[in-house]
């Protein structure tokens, strides 16, 4: 049994929609980073960036139980436990993994700006906006025109780089994202979407989740308890 700790937020769906498709059994931890959940001592023994989600499989490679953080390390683990969704040959799996990083240190990372500074930030930093919505429209484009030769991120068959990248395109028109720009990125976009384990997935901890609205929610969030040592 994979225990998993996790919100509905774009990283954590990458792991919801990831144990969906595998069909490994799971159980699902709230951790409600808008209270704070995230900085508690148990939690952090297992995430100690303090960032959801997080595993704990007590059914790990060796027999024994592991724990890991950080959502590519963890589809990476997954899919070598199940034997899918990483490619069938070495250099498949090296192409899925390029495409993942892509993910992990440009479309997550860089996504996530612009979505703060045009929605979250209390003041409009013309600067930011532009910057990082920007950016955003570039990397729609890289994943357009690979998807204009390829039916998915790493080629022709659906992987953790899909799996990856689909959450964070969910909140496109909040990124100043306008899909006709981006047909093929659109296409594949559509057809993610209407994957059973992809609509089960997106739903996990999704009633659960509120707004952000409130003082004290965009102070754990965004705030010094952010920054502080626990």
């Amino acid at each position: 049994m994979i225990d998993v700790y996790s919100a509905a937020t774009p990283n954590g769906h990458k792991i919801h929609i990831m144990l969906e498709e595998c069909g490994l059994p799971y159980r699902v931890h709230h951790i409600n980073i808008r209270e704070g959940d995230q900085f508690k001592p148990d939690f952090l023994a297992i995430s100690p960036n303090n960032k959801i989600p997080a595993i704990v499989d007590a059914d790990g490679p060796d027999g024994k139980p592991i724990s890991l953080f950080e959502s590519g390390a963890i589809l990476v683990y997954l899919a070598s436990k199940a034997g899918k969704f990483l490619g069938k040959t070495d250099r498949d799996k090296f192409v899925t993994l390029q495409w993942l990083m892509f993910q992990m240190g440009g479309v997550g990372p860089m996504l996530g700006q612009a979505h703060h500074f045009r929605n979250y930030a209390p003041e409009k930093i013309e600067y930011a906006i532009n910057r990082y919505t920007n950016e955003a429209k570039r990397l729609y484009g890289v994943i357009d025109k690979q998807l204009s030769a390829h039916a998915y991120l790493a080629g022709e068959e659906y992987t953790i780089a899909d799996i990856a990248t689909y959450p964070w395109l969910r909140s496109w028109k909040n990124q100043g994202i306008d899909w006709n720009d981006y047909p093929h990125a659109k296409r594949w976009f559509d057809e993610i979407e209407q994957r059973p384990a992809v609509k089960r997935g997106v739903e996990i901890l999704a009633a659960d989740t509120k707004p952000i609205t409130d003082a004290k929610a965009m102070e754990v969030l965004f705030g010094a308890t952010q920054y502080q040592r626990h």
